[in-house]
């Protein structure tokens, strides 16, 4: 074992442990149950302001934490490779007092991981690489180790185009999103994506997507994403597939029958790099063991998460009727998200509602969350449009209302919008 060997405690016989498209969750994290943490980061139980942090005797040292997907790409390479703890140690940014520390910010300025330092010149009046002492971002990280290490271990093919094709991909079109699946909704929105939802269906998208890059053998004979030998496509990807494979069948709609996670030929890929590769398999033990212990069990950090330990389950209501066509509505405007139509009881000559076509939990306004903010800004941005269709009978302005709950007169368990008009408001509420 290298010396880079000796940071990982020692990982429990794999065995199959079942298909890893989400069918499985339970045996997998009975696995993690007892586990440690298997990347053994060195840390210092003392302050960054106690200035004793000194840092290890090693040619670069690698900052980041087991559960990086991202950073996780640069120790498949380290391992796969074997580079030696003198060559690169890894640490927790944590022994420099944390991601904001102004220590660790000194290398990393947004406060970023993974942070690779970079070896000081030999002669102290020259400048370090290009004037830089450290790297971030885990690509370019990844791709220095490649070029620093060449020599050494396989050549994770840096110049294959598929595989930087896939690992572009990744980086621009997964990692942007991939917050969707485990952060808070106060960290929303995400990229492009409003809403949660919106952010997970193109995240199944995105991985679609890179499935139509691979050719069949890549199920059937080759053993990595570009045919015999390890890419630095497989180091990118196969991280981020170990998050996809245990959050994603969280989200599922129907929890008996969930999706699988992974398209087929990504899936048997993801499946045979775990059971049968030593280097991923000590990779997918590392994030899962902080997933399943640290995230789930002690954080439990789905639980509050809306569409996985939050979901809606309160009774249908007669505008889920409307919304499927069983009961007729006059309709008089209508996008992706939202649904305007007549009120059948009107108490204006100008009536419509607006209701989300998908609830999501607003049951009523009270049941709002930071989830709702785009959907709740749509409402009413399409009432205020409707305020001012006078072929729907409306003249200056309009009345826009949100009954909420008994007190407040609501009779329908699906957060509605009414724009009334036609006529002078009264000017009394109550």
């Amino acid at each position: 074992m290298t010396a880079i060997g000796l940071l990982i405690a020692a990982v429990a016989a794999v065995g199959n442990l079942g298909s890893v498209s989400g069918f499985h969750l339970p045996h997998r994290i009975s696995k993690y149950k007892t586990s440690s943490s298997h990347l053994a980061m060195a840390t210092t139980t003392e302050s960054s302001s106690n200035n004793d942090n000194i840092l290890p005797n090693a040619d670069h040292i690698l900052f980041d934490v087991p559960v990086s997907n991202n950073g996780a790409r640069c120790r498949i390479i380290l391992y796969k490779k074997g580079i030696s703890n003198e060559q690169v140690t890894i640490l927790s940014p944590a022994h420099l007092g944390g991601l904001k520390s102004e220590e660790y910010k000194k290398l990393s300025p947004l406060g970023l991981m993974p942070c690779l330092t970079l070896p000081k010149h030999e002669n102290p009046s020259q400048q370090y690489h290009g004037g830089l002492s450290s790297l971030v971002e885990s690509d370019t990280i990844a791709r220095y180790l490649l070029s620093k290490y060449a020599t050494i271990g396989p050549s994770f093919q840096p110049e294959n185009p598929k595989s930087n094709l896939i690992a572009r991909m990744h980086d621009m079109y997964l990692t942007t999103i991939q917050g969707c699946l485990y952060k808070p909704a106060s960290r929303l929105p995400l990229g492009d994506y409003p809403d949660r939802k919106s952010a997970i269906e193109a995240y199944r998208k995105n991985w679609n997507i890179i499935e139509s890059f691979l050719t069949d053998d890549v199920a059937e004979d080759a053993t990595y994403l570009c045919g015999k030998e390890v890419s630095l496509a497989d180091a990118t990807l196969f991280p981020s597939a170990v998050f996809a494979t245990y959050m994603l069948p969280k989200f599922d709609s129907d929890l008996d029958h969930p999706e699988p996670p992974l398209p087929p030929k990504l899936t048997r890929w993801f499946d045979h790099l775990r059971i049968n590769d030593s280097t991923f398999t000590k990779v997918y033990d590392e994030i899962m063991d902080t997933m399943v212990n640290s995230w789930e069990n002690t954080n439990h950090r789905w639980d509050s998460i809306r569409g996985a330990g939050v979901r809606d389950t309160a009774p249908s209501t007669i505008f889920d009727l409307i919304l499927n066509g069983s009961i007729p509505a006059t309709i008089v405007r209508e996008n992706e998200h939202i649904l305007a139509f007549k009120d059948i009881n009107p108490l204006a000559p100008a009536h419509i509602l607006l209701i989300p076509k998908d609830r999501n939990g607003l049951t009523s306004l009270r049941q709002s969350t930071e989830e709702h903010i785009h959907i709740l800004g749509q409402l009413l941005v399409m009432a205020g449009e409707i305020a001012k269709d006078t072929s729907l009978g409306f003249g200056d302005g309009a009345r826009i209302v949100i009954n909420d709950g008994k007190d407040g007169g609501q009779e329908v368990q699906h957060l509605h919008v009414h724009v009334l008009g036609g006529r002078q408001m009264e000017s009394t509420f109550g």
